[in-house]
């Protein structure tokens, strides 16, 4: 990274909110090095490809963009370069890596303000968890929780920038300070009482980090400053692919923890994950898998595809027909979509307060209310403001409404 200095760069990035955070942080790197970073890829002196191989189809496509690269000055970081720098160096022999401990290090003050009123805290980096499917964990380490004191002054910073959206992002939001002897409601605590106009939204949760510290989180998720919002990932509808997996929970805690949050935070919205095609899934699995869809109702769903990864204990198991896996992978989703299609109707015609977040092409704007649901807006706005808005339509991944009153205005301008 020290070769990177007063150049014009250009950053690619793929994956998780935690991958764009470090895109963030080493953008700020890089700019205190002399560096411009540019938006186009012809006017680059440099490439830097932030890298995600969480699926065998993103590696392919991370492989591709390399080799796409390999006559320019190319930088690879991200998770590839831990767990497959023979594969990034066989697409492009020249490439220099940029390893995201390195960016950890060198990471300075105040460089993780995103789009528009959004901003990202990296809460931990690494896991606690052991699931036999994943790469992840391998290219992030063990759990490595930061200070609540550093947390509490980024937050901080981010609020006198102006941001109105907090997002907490690790690998597992809800390990944070498994290591250090505190615990996640801890930390929302004390966020909650640094100054600014701002919620926290928490990032993905694994169900076995949770069911520790399930009623306190669940309270924690009930104060101003937190979108009532849970992204828990259940993956699976069966016991015995859950074992498999690795994953440290049952089908019954995972209902037992929603059925928590939603009596004590009753306006909770929830998010969750399956992964469809696992090597030891079966058709009676996967019934149960649709079965605890219909039970649970989330309000977003996201699907995947069993892809096996090296060096995980998964990748030696036998694996499904393709056919299989985007067939049930078919089945679900159109399930999952059902279920919010019909619970996003029943919102059409009420009245909502909502903030102002980020900008969408064509001159609108997305608003987040309480529960994190995402409502696109016509209008000329600043992030923070706070809208009442009349929800006029669903389109089931969305709604869409007119705002009928100012309720706030930021103090801050971007």
């Amino acid at each position: 990274m020290d070769r990177l200095t007063d150049q014009r760069v250009y950053i690619e990035t793929y994956g998780c909110t935690y991958n764009h955070a470090d895109t963030l942080r080493l953008a700020g790197i890089l700019r205190n090095q002399g560096c411009t970073i540019v938006s186009d890829l012809g006017s680059a002196d440099a490439v830097v490809i932030n890298t995600c191989t969480v699926i065998g189809w993103t590696e392919r496509h991370m492989l591709r963009r390399i080799r796409a690269c390999a006559g320019r000055t190319l930088y690879v970081t991200g998770c590839m370069p831990v767990v497959q720098r023979e594969e990034i160096l066989a697409a492009a022999p020249d490439a220099r890596v940029i390893l995201p401990d390195e960016i950890e290090r060198r990471f300075c003050g105040r460089c993780t303000k995103g789009k528009d009123g959004i901003g990202i805290v990296q809460v931990a980096a690494g896991c606690a968890g052991g699931c036999a499917y994943c790469i992840t964990r391998f290219a992030r380490g063990p759990l490595r929780s930061r200070s609540m004191e550093e947390i509490c002054r980024e937050v901080g910073a981010l609020a006198e920038e102006g941001a109105c959206e907090v997002q907490f992002t690790a690998q597992d939001v809800s390990a944070w300070g498994m290591d250090t002897g505190e615990t996640l409601p801890d930390l929302i605590r004390a966020v909650s009482a640094v100054p600014g106009n701002f919620r926290v939204r928490l990032g993905m949760m694994n169900p076995a980090t949770v069911k520790r510290i399930l009623v306190p989180l669940a309270e924690a998720c009930r104060d101003g400053k937190v979108f009532s919002f849970l992204h828990l990932p259940v993956q699976s509808g069966s016991d015995a692919v859950l074992a498999g997996m690795a994953r440290g929970y049952t089908v019954a805690e995972y209902e037992g923890m929603v059925a928590t949050f939603r009596e004590v935070c009753p306006d909770v919205r929830i998010c969750t994950d399956f992964i469809v095609g696992y090597p030891t899934e079966t058709e009676e699995d996967f019934a149960g898998t649709l079965a605890l869809l219909r039970r649970v109702r989330p309000d977003k769903v996201n699907v995947t595809r069993y892809s096996p990864r090296p060096g995980t204990a998964a990748a030696a198991l036998k694996a499904q027909p393709e056919r299989i896996a985007k067939e049930r992978s078919r089945l679900l989703d159109a399930a999952a979509k059902a279920i919010y299609a019909e619970q996003n109707a029943g919102l059409v015609g009420t009245t909502v307060e909502a903030v102002v977040t980020a900008r969408k092409k064509g001159g609108s704007w997305v608003a987040r209310d309480r529960a994190y649901r995402e409502i696109v807006v016509p209008g000329d706005f600043r992030p923070g403001e706070w809208l009442s808005v009349d929800i006029t339509g669903n389109r089931t991944v969305y709604l869409t409404g007119v705002p009928k009153d100012t309720i706030r205005v930021p103090t801050t301008r971007l």
